[in-house]
């Protein structure tokens, strides 16, 4: 164990002190709240009774009196303490009421320690909605000191809890001190609670499917391995949830959909974090443009519910997501933004233009990879507004439909928001032996050296024979729509406990 600091070695004396004098820093007995601050606040009536909790996060003493502010999980309130005004049961005699009042709450309780009040709703002569202790009771005792930001009189903040590092590693901590944080996590709640609303009342099914899969499909990313002793073999965590959820489209479930974990042994920065939260919908009898017109009014209905209006605003910029959205075909797009023609070349060729664009090219690159790094490098971070980049080339989307239409496309859209991919959905490929295919093209980019490509899922292949009806699907990642329905630039923002490297001790 870390050698205790000075606060600490205090505080753990203080608890032994309370224990002496026979006080339980940490009851176990109901503590009976019938009152939140915010409720006290909203609906003050002058003398009623209240019995609240919370940490202490102040303490101002003056003599016989004293004032404390309460933070209970609602938000602060102002507590005025007197010797006199303690209960009988509590300090039956003035000797009593000496020790307890000059000592217990003057010297042993400490900040952020939590405590009960008993009394009743009453102003102060300023006009502060307050509560008049008559009863304290210690609920649990705080072993370290929470960071006591300070302003002077010049306005500067000392010691506040902002070094990001600190903040993520110790969640607990940050939103105890530090105002807004917790507000970000209730706006997260908000967002999932009104996409599960929307896909509820669309007449869609939740479910669930298996974490731990025996191959890692239905995206194209790099896997975390684990093993199994029983079985004695290995499995992975899923990347994705989509073959499981086409399994359940096959079973004869009209809408199907997921919101859960997913984890990809990838890198980590401003806006990956190798576990995430994925919602996956896959609907019979719908196709890519379907899901285009529902996305985004599912879009805009979270962004009202969440901040009142259709806009949101991040990195200083302001963002619509009043329906529709733009839709514009990602080799346009490339067009756009480069000025190269892409369509019809060759991989040679396009191998040439990734060059001239500043990508990194080496022999693993496929045609499909080549193009969706052309557009990474040049054009994903151009698009602020949410936009449909559409109708992607075969071999960027080895689970798609063919393009009913354009040839060599596929019917597959990503929405970029922000400079960021935020969906990805297709017109499901239902052929068998199409699919079959794609899975063989996959397992050559393997064996060429690309370690994302797709493993061929036989059990998959084998519930698509048996038949899957059109279908459409789409998955959204909820950690970056939270960035940005909240305005936060990093993911970590959005975590309560993001993936860090281990502390140094």
């Amino acid at each position: 164990m870390a050698e205790l600091s000075e606060q600490e070695i205090v505080r753990r004396n203080n608890l032994q002190q309370m224990r002496d004098l026979g006080i339980d820093p940490y009851p176990a007995a109901e503590y009976p709240t019938n009152a939140f601050s915010t409720e006290i606040k909203e609906n003050f009536e002058e003398g009623k009774e209240v019995c609240i909790a919370g940490r202490m996060m102040s303490r101002r003493v003056m003599g016989k009196a004293s004032f404390i502010e309460l933070m209970d999980s609602k938000g602060r309130i102002q507590v005025y303490v007197t010797r006199d005004a303690l209960a009988d049961e509590q300090a039956e005699d003035e000797e009593k009421k000496n020790i307890f009042y000059n000592r217990v709450f003057k010297k042993l309780l400490d900040l952020g320690d939590f405590i009960g009040v008993k009394g009743y709703e009453f102003r102060t002569q300023t006009g502060e909605i307050s509560v008049h202790c008559t009863e304290l009771t210690v609920l649990a005792k705080s072993l370290r000191p929470l960071p006591v930001v300070k302003t002077d009189a010049d306005g500067k903040v000392y010691d506040s809890f902002d070094d990001p590092e600190l903040r993520f590693r110790q969640r607990y901590v940050d939103l105890i001190v530090n105002a807004g944080v917790k507000e970000t996590f209730l706006k997260r709640t908000k967002v999932i609670k009104t996409l599960r609303e929307c896909l509820d009342e669309a007449g869609y099914t939740e479910v669930e499917t298996p974490i731990l899969q025996s191959i890692p499909g239905g995206a194209s990313a790099r896997p975390f391995i684990t093993h199994h002793n029983t079985l004695d073999i290995d499995l992975y965590c899923r990347i994705a949830t989509e073959l499981y959820l086409k399994r359940l489209i096959v079973g004869g479930f009209e809408g199907v959909y997921e919101i859960g974990k997913n984890f990809r042994n990838e890198g980590m920065d401003k806006n990956h974090n190798p576990e995430f939260t994925c919602m996956e919908l896959y609907v019979q009898y719908k196709d890519y443009n379907w899901m285009m017109s529902f996305t985004e009014k599912v879009l805009e209905r979270i962004c009202v519910a969440v901040n009142g209006k259709p806009e949101t605003e991040i990195d200083g910029k302001v963002i619509s997501f009043k329906a529709p959205f733009r839709r514009l075909p990602i080799l346009e797009a490339i067009k756009e933004k480069t000025g190269y023609d892409l369509e019809g070349l060759s991989e040679d060729e396009l191998r040439e233009v990734a060059k001239k664009c500043g990508v990194e090219v080496d022999k693993s690159m496929g045609r499909g990879k080549l193009i969706d790094e052309i557009f990474g490098e040049t054009c994903e971070g151009t698009f602020i507004q949410p936009t449909f980049i559409t109708d992607y080339p075969v071999e960027m989307s080895p689970l798609t439909k063919m393009h009913r239409s354009k040839p060599g496309l596929t019917e597959r859209f990503e929405l970029m928001v922000n400079g960021k991919e935020l969906a990805n959905a297709y017109s499901e490929l239902n052929d068998p032996i199409d699919q079959e295919e794609r899975f063989k093209e996959q397992m050559r980019l393997a064996d060429k050296g690309d370690d994302e490509a797709m493993i061929i899922d036989q059990d998959f292949l084998r519930a698509l024979q048996y038949g899957m009806p059109p279908t459409s699907g789409i998955g959204i990642g909820i950690d970056r729509l939270v960035m940005l329905m909240t305005g936060k630039p990093y993911i970590q923002e959005v975590l309560f406990f993001p993936q860090m490297k281990p502390e140094v001790k």
